[in-house]
This record gives structure tokens, C-alpha cells and sequence, in this order.
């Protein structure tokens, strides 16, 4: 038998995107909602997949100190220098900030996290929304 749970989680964030042609170019924001499905073949001793608690706490604790109310840039942009001058808050990743790599870089983190998640889902709007799936 597979049982999952799912927790949802919302930030909000500005990015934009290098070698892009359109609006997505420009600097600008989202309200992002990130969704989190943990699955396991047992339930532990509490009978649960994973306690709804623990899963908001160590994600949210990391959610809020690396992406929430963050500009996410790639390392290579040149906007990073004068947005470190105006101290705002950076998570600079080696790629684009898009929907496929936040989610991927969400996804690496739960598992360092300890967290067995095999789909996270970044909703960048509320139409708009990319997936990806762990092992």
C-alpha cells in the first residue's frame, strides 16, 4: 500500500530571467505557492506518513530563510553587485530562477532535509505551475 500526504506552503519572491526575450526579463515579483507530496510504503509509530508539524516546521524554516521575500537570481546576472550594494536578501543559484528550478532545487533540499518528497510543485502564479518528481 502507498499512502502520501501533501502540505502547501506560500512565498513570495522577485526574479527575472537572463537571455530571455519578454516580460519575464524585467525584474519583478510573485506570491508563489510551493506544494510538498511525501509518500512512504508504511506508516511510522503515530501512524502517519510524517507528522503535518514536523513538515511545516522544517520546511517553512527553510523556505523563510533562503526564498521567502528574496530576490532569486542567477549568480551570473549583473544585477546580483548592485543588489548586494543596496544590502537586499540574494538566493543566487547557478541557473535561471524558473518554476522547473526552483522546484528542483526545493526537491534537493528536502532530501538533505531528511524528508522523503516525490513530487514538489511550484505554482509561480496561480495558472502557472511546474513539477518535479523524486526517486
Amino acid at each position: 500500500m502507498k499512502y502520501s500526504v501533501k502540505k502547501i506552503f506560500e512565498i513570495s519572491y522577485a526574479h527575472r530571467l537572463l537571455n530571455y526575450k519578454g516580460k519575464c526579463e524585467n525584474l519583478h515579483g510573485h506570491n508563489a505557492k510551493i506544494e510538498i507530496i511525501i509518500t512512504s510504503n508504511n506508516l511510522n509509530d503515530e501512524d502517519m506518513v510524517m507528522d503535518f508539524v514536523e513538515i511545516k516546521k522544517r520546511v517553512k524554516d527553510w523556505l523563510d530563510k533562503n526564498l521567502d521575500h528574496r530576490v532569486i537570481i542567477s549568480k551570473k546576472d549583473p544585477l546580483k553587485k548592485v543588489l548586494q550594494n543596496h544590502k537586499q536578501k540574494l538566493f543566487l543559484i547557478d541557473n535561471n530562477p524558473t518554476a522547473e528550478v526552483l522546484a528542483k532545487i526545493i526537491l534537493d533540499e528536502l532530501k538533505k532535509l531528511k524528508i522523503n518528497a516525490k513530487i514538489v510543485r511550484f505554482w509561480e502564479t496561480d495558472t502557472s505551475m511546474a513539477e518535479v518528481k523524486g526517486e
